[in-house]
């Protein structure tokens, strides 16, 4: 009743309440037993074959099972051919092995602790409890259609895993062109104390209406078992249900009871029909119960003692269902026994085998993934410059405005600006980089999709991706007209909701449906990204490890300390430097092929100082034949800075550029000081060792003070770090000092990750040890920042001083 809209209403009164009983025929009912029994079955042989380990059942809430496949079954005859599924640990197993198909013999193997090895008998990564597996199978449905099924691997944050679903399940429309969102669906499961009690569940929810978000309609089943953990549903919500959340979005909310197995079906039948229908978010309330605590191993009468007098009691879902064929006489004992016994003979047959199971191949690559190289696999570094002449005629078009749109006159103002740095191929700057970037990669074939908050403008005004006509408020964006009849979504550029978990989730779960794609999340300032901080623990970083599953998520936090105070300042480099996997006292082996290190890390980190560098970085990303996660520390003064511009030759892929590989241009994991020509300096007394926007502070001190003994190199790839850059600039300056020199605190940025690191190259050619590199930058802190200007100024001239004084550093 809270759903304003007259017709949707009148649409659920004519499928509820109607005089005509609600039944099944007899062919029905024995798919709806045969289902519910494999669900209950399933539960009772892992509880006799392995009762001392964690599965996480779903005993009291069995009728979910049947109730997914009638959904599932219904969604494909109403022309669904791809689902997306989210859920938390309880019931997975169940889910894995009835719903989704994963064969029950690997299933049964993965609870031999001793088996590790795929058919290969290598293990790579560290893998996870078996309940938190994903996978995918195509499935026939009871209709005679097919329909692919993915369940998406999770980690312990219960919803975390909702926008990334929902992300996975806009990619898939686009893709197959499922422009009307027909053809392509999520279903999350969610607990009931997590649906009202996670922020990320509304986070999700919002995103359901919005034009770059909506995935035509998710539908939520809640396995509403009475307890979550330990707490009661009245410490653990401030309203009667547990789904009054989803009221905001004036969805239908069905209430059934799990022990009614019929009740459960239709109403799964008609959140399907809904979904169909009306094309957005609708949920199934499963009120169940959980028969034994929160695992197999726990006491749940210590809290709710009443609760589970009754639950002992208490009669299955199956047997309640049992008992009602017989009574009505639709099924005979025998009948029923007939199913029993069917089942359990092909679980112990499942379970036989399981015993030499080996998974068939690695499941990790889907069909988009074909071709890409596994992590333990060596890669080529590619070169990423473009041809001249594609760059000019990119860059004719993203400067360009039609002449009848008339743009705000600053806006006009920069644009006019930037058609001058591609006509002179001069003072090329950030903004225009990774315009040519973007655009480089859409000719190409690939997708580009970038959100956040702010994004279409730039926080700092300084992309404006879309311009506004100031008269008809009309919008144009000139990265959709680069080639002719350019699909409109080949460049996808959204100002997000004020979220940063579910937007950063729901791009994770876009970026990894297809590898051709640059997929980049902006947050507003770096600071802000903490907000989506079980994203980067839980997936980001570990989700390769954990679940071989490779992700290309490009990271845009803003850094740079410019006076802004705590807040606006860091992006917490230190965090997703502490969280890399790069081993600090190990130099990685040289392949004699390919003449590089080869290095493994779990993501890269990079805080690249030039247009170029940032340009070349990006198509990095997508002319590799892997993916990694790409967090960049972007920045804000360097936007606009006199010096931070490149030369349109540094995009291109023309040989023989000073400074650049004689094969072409690439992205430069460090920059070598920009006054030395020469292979050794022995008149250089210090050798500054910098990232980020600190660089052009230090060299304009420099030159000030006419210090022409000391060299300054920029780290732009902090991780994995540069050893053999590293090691050629220790050996150019045998004599020199070395120095660490950033703008953040001791305790913060860089320092503690680089020095372990500086030091094993500095040991490696004979250079001292990590006692040897000199700290400069601001004392350790407990705020990122201070919030007053003059103290800031005072810092940041006394950092850079010191960086260049040989006397200041004791």
């Amino acid at each position: 009743m809270h759903i304003p809209d007259r017709d949707k209403c009148n649409w659920l009164r004519e499928r509820i309440e109607t005089l005509k009983p609600r039944g099944y025929s007899q062919q029905r009912r024995e798919v709806i037993l045969d289902r519910l029994i494999w669900s209950s079955q399933f539960e009772n042989f892992l509880a006799k074959k392995w009762p001392a380990q964690k599965r996480f059942g779903l005993e009291g809430a069995e009728t979910l099972i049947p109730g997914m496949k009638e959904m599932f079954d219904r969604s494909a005859d109403l022309g669904v051919e791809s689902i997306v599924i989210g859920m938390p640990h309880r019931g997975r197993l169940n889910v894995l092995g009835n719903v989704v198909r994963k064969p029950l013999r690997h299933i049964f193997s993965e609870f031999d602790k001793k088996k590790h090895k795929d058919e290969d008998g290598l293990y790579t990564g560290t893998g996870d409890v078996k309940y938190h597996l994903g996978t995918s199978y195509d499935r026939p449905t009871r209709g005679g259609k097919r329909i692919h099924l993915s369940l998406v691997a999770n980690p312990s944050h219960l919803e975390a895993v909702d926008p990334v679903v929902v992300g996975k399940t806009r990619a898939k429309q686009y893709y197959s062109n499922d422009a009307n969102r027909i053809h392509n669906m999520g279903v999350l499961i969610h607990g009931d104390g997590s649906f009202a009690g996670q922020g990320v569940v509304y986070e999700t929810l919002h995103l359901s209406g919005l034009p770059n978000y909506t995935t035509g309609g998710t539908i939520h089943i809640v396995v509403n078992n009475q307890v979550a953990f330990t707490t009661d549903p009245r410490a653990g919500r401030s309203s009667q249900y547990c789904t009054d959340v989803a009221k905001a979005l004036n969805a239908p909310i069905f209430h059934v009871n799990g022990d009614d197995v019929e009740a459960v079906v239709y109403v799964s039948e008609l959140a399907a029909e809904w979904r169909q229908t009306f094309h957005s978010d609708v949920v199934v309330d499963i009120v169940c119960y959980r028969r034994h605590g929160h695992n197999e191993g726990d006491e749940p009468s210590y809290t709710q003692p009443k609760m589970y007098q009754v639950i002992r009691n208490h009669p299955s879902a199956l047997e309640i269902y049992q008992k009602k064929l017989v009574e009505s006489g639709t099924f005979s004992v025998e009948d029923i026994e007939k199913i029993n016994n069917k089942v359990e003979t092909i679980l112990n047959e499942e379970f036989n085998n399981s015993k030499e199971y080996t998974p068939i191949k690695r499941d990790w690559l889907s069909a988009y993934w074909a071709g890409f190289k596994s992590p333990e696999q060596i890669s080529r570094i590619r070169n990423t410059g473009v041809k001249p002449e594609i760059l000019k005629r990119v860059g004719e078009a993203i400067t360009s405005i039609p002449d009848n749109f008339k743009p705000h006159k600053g806006v006009k103002r920069v644009f006019d600006q930037r058609a001058q740095m591609i006509r002179t191929g001069e003072g090329i700057d950030w903004a225009v980089g990774e315009a040519l970037a973007f655009a480089t990669l859409i000719v190409e074939g690939n997708h580009v999709r970038l959100s956040g908050q702010d994004v279409e403008r730039g926080t700092f005004s300084h992309r404006h991706a879309v311009i506004h006509d100031q008269e008809t408020g009309e919008k144009y964006c000139p990265l959709d007209h680069l080639i002719m009849n350019q699909n409109d979504e080949m460049f996808t550029v959204s100002n997000s909701s004020l979220s940063e978990f579910a937007v950063l989730g729901f791009e994770m779960g876009y970026s990894m449906e297809n590898p051709n794609s640059l997929v980049l999340w902006e947050a507003q300032f770096g600071d802000f990204a903490n907000g989506a901080q079980v994203i980067f623990d839980q997936f980001l970083s570990s989700g390769e490890s954990k679940w071989l599953r490779q992700i290309g998520l490009v990271l845009l936090l803003p850094h740079g300390y410019d006076g802004q105070g705590p807040e606006h300042s860091s992006a917490r480099l230190e965090r997703f430097l502490q969280m890399s996997d790069d081993n600090p006292y190990v130099i990685p082996e040289m392949d004699p092929t390919l003449r590089k290190q080869i290095q493994e890390s779990n993501w890269q980190v990079v805080n690249v100082t030039t247009p170029a560098n940032y340009f070349h970085v990006l198509r990095r990303q997508l002319h590799r034949d892997f993916r990694k996660p790409l967090i960049v520390m972007s920045p804000k003064s360097l936007l606009r800075h006199k010096d931070c511009k490149s030369n349109l030759s540094e995009f291109d892929d023309v040989a023989g550029h000073p400074g650049f590989d004689k094969q072409g241009t690439r992205f430069k994991r460090l920059i070598k000081d920009q006054n030395d020509h020469r292979a050794v300096e022995e008149g250089i007394n210090r050798l500054v060792l910098c990232s980020g926007k600190v660089y052009y502070e230090l060299d304009e001190e420099r030159k000030e003070k006419g210090r022409n003994d000391v060299a300054i190199c920029r780290v732009e790839q902090l991780c994995p770090f540069p050893y053999d850059l590293a090691q050629r600039e220790l050996k150019r300056y045998p004599n020199a000092e070395i120095v660490w020199c950033q703008e953040e605190p001791m305790n913060m940025g860089a320092y503690h990750y680089i020095v372990p690191r500086l030091g094993t190259a500095m040991k490696s050619v004979g250079r001292g040890t990590l006692d040897d590199i000199k700290y400069v930058g601001r004392a350790p802190s407990a705020a990122t920042a201070t919030g007053f200007w003059s103290v800031h100024e005072k810092e940041q001239k006394e950092l850079v001083e010191k960086a260049l004084q040989p006397e200041a550093i004791k």
